[in-house]
């Protein structure tokens, strides 16, 4: 039989069924991505843009403004940049404090101020820096080569001196010695016209009584800075007394000075005990009063019903007794108007 011609061309697009080496059609069951239209790729892209500028700004504020804790070398620090209100450190407290910043390191960052490319000065954490020293020179780990601090932008040094009063009243507390001594430092190098100025601003929440009590060690301080070992373990009631005893006798500083220079006190207790010595010494009028005990002689009768004693070296006699009248006092106003003569 003749075969028939095709009139048309063949369909291309038209697979033939069971065509040997041809793959069945298959369905995935993760469907490609599609892409993002332009415009939502460009707004992700600008809000992840806008939320760095945010926390860059952010941490640009804290950073200004002393929030943001960072990590300072210990040899960038200079711990003399303020006068120190802490003259004293119990050695147990200190002791203590080393061992828990080896253990659980520094809890608590240091406040510190730029003062150039590369150096800070301290405002306050002393103890904090001094462990950390004592530590990296005990061990040299690198762990301890470095302390955590807030950079403070005091607006003067009086601010500085403020921040750093008030951590050590509300850390540690501040004797009055150590509170006058900050006070009149602060005044000495300029930081306020004067310690009344000092006193106001750097204990402007004490009461007035309270600062009272801090100018009186003020005194003390001008007077015996250089000679007192023992000045931040003065109690208030003996630096009270001593305060107005300097004011009352000028020469007694010397003698205080001179007392401590020629028999050193090996503690607190023995210093305060030479100081209360000494002020029992200071008469109302500012003179030297000895103790009774030792220029003192025993009533004695020099005639019957009259008795005579000396005190205070002989200085001053006292009669008494049942003769002592009126007529017995002029007999001897007129003797003594004798012997003026």
């Amino acid at each position: 039989m003749a075969k028939r011609k095709r009139l048309t061309p063949a369909r291309s697009d038209l697979q033939p069924v069971g065509v040997p080496g041809t793959a069945p059609e298959t369905k995935s069951m993760f469907p490609p991505v599609q892409s993002a239209p332009p415009i939502a790729q460009v707004a992700g892209d600008t809000a992840l843009q806008a939320a760095v500028d945010d926390l860059s700004a952010e941490i640009r504020t804290a950073r200004a403004e002393g929030r943001l804790v960072q990590q300072v070398p210990l040899t960038a620090i200079e711990e003399t940049h303020l006068v120190r209100d802490r003259i004293a450190v119990d050695g147990d407290e200190m002791t203590a404090l080393i061992e828990s910043i080896r253990a659980r390191g520094q809890q608590t960052p240091i406040e510190v101020v730029k003062l150039a490319e590369g150096r800070f000065g301290l405002i306050s954490g002393w103890r904090r820096l001094t462990a950390l020293k004592t530590l990296h020179a005990e061990t040299d780990e690198d762990r301890f080569a470095t302390v955590q601090a807030l950079h403070r932008r005091p607006e003067g040094a009086s601010d500085a001196y403020l921040a750093m009063v008030e951590e050590n009243e509300i850390r540690v507390g501040l004797s009055y010695y150590e509170r006058a001594r900050i006070a009149a430092r602060a005044a000495e190098q300029g930081v306020y016209a004067d310690e009344g100025s000092a006193l106001r601003s750097l204990f402007s929440t004490a009461s007035r009584a309270k600062r009272s009590k801090i100018g009186s060690f003020i005194v003390i301080y001008q007077a015996l800075d250089e000679d007192l070992r023992f000045a931040a373990s003065i109690p208030e009631r003996l630096g009270l007394a001593l305060s107005k005893a300097l004011k009352d006798d000028q020469n007694l500083s010397t003698r205080i000075a001179q007392r401590l220079s020629d028999d050193p006190p090996e503690s607190a207790d023995d210093e305060a005990k030479a100081i209360a010595e000494l002020i029992s010494d200071v008469g109302r009028n500012g003179r030297p009063q000895m103790p009774a005990a030792e220029n003192s002689s025993n009533p004695a009768e020099v005639i019957a019903g009259i008795r005579i004693q000396q005190i205070e070296r002989g200085q001053k006699l006292v009669l008494s007794g049942d003769k002592l009248d009126a007529g017995f006092i002029d007999r001897l106003k007129i003797w003594l108007e004798t012997q003026a003569d």
